[in-house]
């Protein structure tokens, strides 16, 4: 069988396995690129702008900031334009830009680990379906004669490709939703050490 009739031997839960698949391979790679575009050498452009600060240099050191555009550059940014304010008024500008900062990381997240959940569960239920629907064809085929291991077998092997191809997807997904959490929480980690450390020595 070709690959195109195995899929339409699924049923027709088959289609929305693989519109999962499909979206869950496009917020994969979307999340990918912008995740690797948001990762920067944080110690580096904190070390880079303490210098300036330290020479009052307050303007090359918002420029430096803008030139990276990332996170943790406009989280420290957000520190910097407080600099002659108060510790918590410091903490406070950061806090701020961190409620819009966090959530463009986390973007599209929960509908990769939704896809994930789910896919497993779409091709259960086609298998189910699908062994409902091969039972009551035996059910037919046994009222007007005896029914043969060939006609349950047939049955049953289409029945379980919904679940093959559900899990086809939702593993994949599932690991890289992992990876993908792991490098949000690298770069909330960068954000939060680089602006603790910038509010310290502002605030010496």
């Amino acid at each position: 069988m070709s690959p195109w009739q195995v899929f339409c031997a699924g049923g027709p839960l088959m289609w929305p396995i693989f519109i999962c698949s499909i979206m869950s391979l496009a917020i994969i790679l979307e999340r990918f690129f912008v995740l690797s575009h948001s990762k920067i050498n944080a110690q580096s452009l904190l070390n880079k702008i303490i210098e300036y600060v330290k020479h009052n240099r307050i303007k090359e050191a918002l420029e430096e900031c803008e030139k990276k555009s990332s996170p943790v550059s406009r989280i420290l940014k957000a520190g910097i334009i407080k600099y002659d304010r108060t510790k918590d008024q410091m903490k406070e500008s950061i806090e701020d830009a961190s409620l819009y900062e966090i959530p463009i990381l986390e973007k599209r997240m929960t509908a990769l680990a939704t896809i994930a959940h789910i896919s497993p569960l779409l091709g259960l239920l086609g298998t189910v379906t699908g062994m409902v629907g091969a039972f009551q064809a035996i059910h037919k085929v046994g009222i007007s004669g005896p029914v043969s291991p060939a006609d349950l077998a047939a049955g049953i092997w289409e029945a379980l490709l919904t679940t093959v191809f559900g899990l086809m997807v939702a593993i994949p997904t599932y690991v890289f939703y992992n990876i993908l959490v792991s490098k949000i929480n690298s770069i909330v980690l960068d954000m939060e050490r680089t602006a603790t450390e910038l509010v310290n020595f502002l605030s010496e």
